[in-house]
């Protein structure tokens, strides 16, 4: 392919060459390990755009039955269907673009390290290329030694283990994909370099961990629940009655007026 001989590959290359010659010759790393603290050094560089994806993941969490509720109602005209999920993304300042940031920014390092691996293959360079003595050589197939299926597992089950957690925001269809593409994947990664599949293996670790990590420091983002429809039409409403009048205060009863003396008069002529 074209873009395999521009000057670009070349530099990147010339540079991942460096990093590993750096850890190989003053760290005296192994070169297999060499590969594994570049990917540690890598991945601390991302940490900041990882607080991104983070956030970016949380807000498409916090926010998602208002976009499916979009998406329902413009379900017919997926243009205006766009246009209103891109308002409500510029309005909640919600960047879907953030979560795949980290992985953007990763796929020139793989491309200089799978180079750089070829060129261990054709001029294999003075020291150990082996790992952990069950992977001969980290510049050949993978799956040119036992050990390299040992690999090719772990890779699975650590890339199986982060998709799971980067991808809690999809939902139930998106999450087992994500989960069934590393079996498809393997058959294709299986015929790189090892220490490729150690670069992602290495990666895929890092994330698990660092998923742990935030699930106990960064609080889960409460889903907003709304409101029910109901089928029935909504009752009228009902004229509001005026204000019950005031009750009168309680009359005292009245104490019976004392009975009045009657005065007899003298009969005349008694003696």
């Amino acid at each position: 392919m074209i873009i395999f001989s521009t000057p670009i590959i070349g530099q990147l290359e010339t540079i991942m060459r460096h990093v590993l010659d750096w850890f190989h010759g003053t760290l005296n790393l192994p070169w297999a390990w060499a590969i594994v603290a570049t990917t540690v050094v890598v991945r601390i560089i991302l940490v900041p755009l990882t607080v991104k994806q983070i956030h970016s993941m949380q807000n498409l969490q916090r926010y998602a039955p208002q976009m499916k509720e979009i998406q329902k109602k413009y379900k017919a005209d997926k243009q205006k269907q766009n246009e209103e999920l891109m308002k409500f993304y510029r309005e909640n300042q919600i960047n879907p673009a953030a979560s795949c940031l980290p992985m953007l920014v990763q796929i020139p390092v793989f491309i200089a390290l799978y180079y750089s691996l070829r060129q261990f293959a054709k001029h294999p360079p003075g020291g150990d290329l082996s790992f952990l003595h069950f992977i001969p050589s980290i510049a050949a197939h993978t799956t040119t030694h036992w050990g390299g299926y040992i690999l090719l597992v772990i890779y699975v089950a650590s890339q199986m283990a982060s998709t799971l957690y980067m991808s809690a925001t999809a939902d139930k269809t998106q999450r087992i994909l994500f989960m069934i593409m590393p079996l498809f994947f393997v058959f294709v990664i299986a015929r790189f370099p090892a220490g490729l599949v150690l670069y992602w293996m290495t990666t895929n670790l890092w994330t698990v961990g660092q998923g742990l990590i935030t699930r106990r420091l960064i609080p889960k983002t409460p889903v907003p629940e709304l409101p029910k429809r109901s089928s029935r039409a909504a009752p009228k409403e009902q004229p509001e009655e005026p204000p019950a009048p005031a009750a009168e205060p309680e009359r005292q009863p009245k104490q019976p007026a004392p009975p009045r003396k009657v005065r007899r008069k003298k009969r005349a002529g008694r003696r």
